[in-house]
């Protein structure tokens, strides 16, 4: 068993999770129950499935729960641009919580490989 908390992967999924929770705090309330749901949702589905790989026996189980973890943050940069196109984020917001989600899946894919090594 692992401690996620270890994991900088994790670190940098939770930073991005409280970002992206300030970021949508600003949404108009009749998107309290679509985007701003989905996109809170899809960024703590990322920090939350490292956390509950790390609690399973073996490799092969953390690495599900990592490739979970990647399809959230690949939802997580559709609903990104979803948002920003609808005007919901700002310039400064947008390419910041984009980059930090381009940056996890790539820390995910090194991890994936290393495991599968």
């Amino acid at each position: 068993m692992k401690d996620f908390r270890e994991l900088k992967v994790w670190q940098k999924a939770h930073r991005l999770t409280l970002a992206v929770y300030a970021a949508t705090r600003g949404f108009p309330p009749e998107e309290r129950y679509g985007l701003t749901s989905q996109l809170r949702r899809a960024s703590f589905s990322i920090p939350n499935n490292l956390a509950e790989g790390c609690g399973r026996s073996g490799d092969s189980d953390f690495a599900r729960f990592c490739w979970m973890a990647m399809g959230s943050a690949s939802e997580l940069e559709y609903l990104l641009l979803l948002a920003r196109d609808l005007q919901l984020l700002t310039a400064e917001q947008y390419p910041a919580l984009t980059e930090a989600t381009t940056e996890i899946k790539r820390m995910l894919a090194a991890l994936l490989q290393k495991l599968f090594e």
